[in-house]
């Protein structure tokens, strides 16, 4: 949880520790985290919390707006005018049975920032705040959650404990879940029976395996031999997985392999593929949809708005379709490749370009639609919160595919990192699910000069 032992003192007697620690915690709150996740303030247990006065002000200009940190700020002040009913205690309100409470502070003061923080802006506010009640309150400790790298570092030059927002945050990147193992020592028998016609063996028929999750992939070696599969739950049984192209893309290593059954499989409706730039990831899904295209009223290629200088769309000139085009123009560049591996493919995709069976979008107006016999590409989702990421797959109605592809380590969000965004949130929410799968795809197929530039720049 947020909540964090204070440091032990040296040569500090029991007596004294016991007196020091203090009986709660009162977290206040910055706006970025009530904007990430606008259900936060119940996911703090038994501990209250502070909203600063300056929160409710930022808040009031985010109400209007088709953004997800709109909906974000319009949900926690209805929630919140829920809980406080005609008139906010001095003491707060009660977040429900087992909680805390929550309060608004007004304007409280520290002198400590008086000469420190020159400027007078929210972040400052919502610190000298957070000190003050620091500074009044005896038994409890104040913790100030936000999720502004800056403004931690403010808060703890001035000796107070600060925090990012973990609720959602996967502890350890090293512990994603990556959808492929390699087992090695695994019986020729085995072996055998995957490479005969039927190309599958019972899950007792490879006890070298163990804990298989859903759907996932194995390189499983006996000796000098090999063979690619992947574990099918209903069945509990290891079917052999070939290296077959998608529209004339052919897989250039296993995980590609991995990748397209995944991509391709009816019974699989949610697959995430993460991956390093130059992988592969969306090309390989957008073969396998183009592949599966008579099976769904469209295809459908979306990514989320995050220019690297993180400039709004109004910068750009030109109508809503010319601020857009550049974003977009990942998703062509790959078409453009299937269209040179596959001369037949450039009319089929022009085609359905004129049909709108193909469609590339942006992710901004996704909310309140209902996707049907739809294949959805999402590129770039480690730029999307978890709350974006649950809302594009709800959106999925009968017969649709929801496809997530990123890189992990390429984060543009301002306040997302590799183990709080949408993807690793997915990953490490949705593996062992049925109709779930996952693939990393590790080795960079784009050019030697960009595998050489991956692993050196």
């Amino acid at each position: 949880m947020h909540g964090s032992v204070p440091v032990e003192a040296p040569n500090e007697s029991p007596v004294t520790k016991v007196a020091r620690v203090k009986s709660s915690r009162l977290f206040v709150l910055d706006t970025n985290v009530i904007l990430h996740d606008s259900h936060c303030i119940f996911n703090f247990e038994e501990h209250d919390i502070a909203l600063p006065i300056t929160v409710l002000e930022e808040l009031d200009r985010f109400k209007k707006g088709d953004g997800d940190i709109h909906f974000q700020a319009r949900r926690f002040l209805r929630e919140l005018d829920g809980l406080t009913g005609d008139v906010v205690a001095d003491d707060g309100c009660s977040l429900g049975e087992g909680r805390g409470h929550i309060k608004v502070l007004m304007n409280l003061e520290s002198g400590r920032t008086r000469f420190a923080l020159q400027n007078d802006v929210a972040d400052h506010r919502i610190l000298n705040m957070a000190l003050a009640m620091a500074e009044l309150l005896e038994d409890q400790e104040v913790i100030l959650v936000t999720k502004d790298t800056n403004l931690r570092l403010k808060a703890k030059a001035f000796g107070l404990v600060a925090q990012d927002y973990t609720s959602d945050k996967l502890r350890n990147l090293d512990e994603l879940y990556t959808g492929k193992r390699t087992v090695a020592d695994v019986s020729a028998e085995a072996v055998d029976k995957l490479f005969q016609e039927k190309g599958f063996v019972e899950a007792a028929g490879l006890p070298e395996v163990t804990d298989p999750l859903s759907n996932e992939n194995f390189i499983l070696r006996s000796g000098s031999r090999s063979v690619l599969a992947t574990y099918r739950p209903k069945e509990q049984q290891f079917h052999r997985i070939t290296r077959t192209s998608c529209f004339g893309i052919r897989p250039r290593n296993a995980e590609q392999s991995f990748a397209l059954q995944a991509l391709t499989d009816p019974n699989i409706k949610l697959i995430t593929l993460s991956g390093r730039a130059g992988s592969g990831k969306t090309l390989v899904s957008l073969a396998a949809a183009l592949e599966c295209e008579q099976d769904y009223r469209q295809i459908m290629l979306a990514r989320p708005i995050v220019p690297l200088s993180n400039r709004d769309l109004g910068f750009l000139p030109g109508d809503a379709n010319a601020k857009i085009q550049p974003y977009m123009q990942p998703l062509f560049d790959n078409l453009s490749v299937i269209r040179h591996e596959n001369q037949e493919s450039k009319h089929i995709v022009d085609r359905m370009l004129e049909e709108e069976r193909l469609e590339i979008t942006p992710l901004a107006y996704i909310r309140g639609r209902s996707l049907q016999k739809t294949y959805f590409i999402v590129d770039e989702a480690q730029n999307l919160t978890p709350h974006e990421v649950k809302t594009i797959i709800t959106r999925a109605g009968e017969g649709t595919r929801i496809v997530l592809t990123g890189d992990v380590q390429q984060i543009d969000h301002p306040y997302l990192d590799s183990t709080s965004n949408g993807l690793t949130y997915v990953i490490n929410r949705m593996k062992g699910q049925h109709l779930y799968a996952h693939v990393t795809l590790e080795k960079g197929v784009r050019s030697e000069l960009s595998e050489v530039a991956s692993g050196l720049l």
